[in-house]
């Protein structure tokens, strides 16, 4: 990139429209403007080529150890900051199923992103302290209570879903807002969709197997049989929902899970369609 190319992408904000917004007010209650969350999509900042934009330039690469520069990321991560207003406590994400309080991690750290904690979900009630997840297929979960006392993120890949991370973010949200299940809200951000996710019939399995008996039918009916005998496609944002319902989170309050990282290509980074590509980011945090 020329030093006048270079500058234009520096010059141009991260604009609202790079981002998708949460709608928490379609269900039972509306959620307080405390709550603020947000997801990125592949646009908005400076990275190039497999981990660009659109046009493979002007990407919003969140993720350090991707393959990209790492000045490029700096510069992407400084601009998801700004937009928040607050210190992000990065994860280090390894499809588990452990929880981290984001507050004490940013005071630990210090918002390092050179200091990485491994986990697969963040949670808080201390406002300004912000929640995040990275994807590229897998699926985000944010949460909130009605009334704005803690909120959450939770990285779900097929595997974390099926450990309970999603069920157990859920609890730890609502231990900490000091609420019941019924009063929290969650938003299923981009994810590979029903029509692209193709698995095995070990991860049917495991999902049935973890399942309530008297639930089995009912997550079995989110695999699709292909064609090709033991391949399903995998309906993530369904499982997340069944998961989320049994825990108590009543299904008017679940929102978002319409779309697809992998057939959406203009917008989201996607590692099983492209492999070397960036990471996205699902936020949330409590305003002051």
């Amino acid at each position: 990139m020329s030093e006048s190319s270079h500058a234009d992408f520096l010059a141009r904000p991260l604009r609202h429209d790079d981002c998708l917004w949460p709608e928490w007010s379609s269900g039972v209650s509306k959620v307080s403007t405390r709550v603020r969350a947000f997801a990125t999509t592949r646009n908005g900042g400076v990275s190039e080529g497999p981990f660009g934009g659109a046009n493979g330039r002007g990407g919003l690469n969140l993720g350090l150890h991707t393959g990209d520069a790492p000045e490029a990321v700096l510069e992407n991560r400084r601009r998801v900051v700004e937009l928040t207003g607050a210190p992000v406590a990065w994860l280090e994400q390894v499809h588990g199923v452990e929880i981290q309080d984001a507050g004490e991690m940013i005071d630990r750290c210090a918002g390092s992103p050179a200091l990485p904690v491994k986990a697969d979900a963040a949670v808080t009630d201390r406002p300004g302290a912000v929640c995040a997840v990275m994807v590229a297929d897998c699926l985000p979960v944010l949460f909130c209570d009605t009334a704005g006392h803690a909120v959450g993120a939770a990285h779900a890949g097929w595997r974390g879903l099926a450990g309970g991370i999603v069920e157990k973010t859920a609890t730890r949200v609502a231990s900490l807002a000091g609420t019941r299940m019924e009063s929290l809200h969650a938003w299923l951000g981009p994810a590979i969709g029903p029509t692209a996710f193709e698995v095995g019939e070990d991860v049917l399995e495991t999902f049935v197997s973890s399942s309530d008996p008297a639930h089995r039918d009912a997550v079995a009916a989110a695999f699709v049989p292909r064609q090709q005998k033991h391949k399903y496609l995998a309906n993530l944002y369904a499982l997340a929902r069944l998961r989320l319902e049994l825990s108590g989170v009543v299904p008017e309050n679940v929102h978002g899970g319409g779309h697809c990282t992998v057939t959406e290509t203009e917008r989201f980074y996607s590692y099983r369609r492209d492999r070397t590509t960036g990471r996205m980011a699902a936020m949330i945090w409590l305003a002051d």
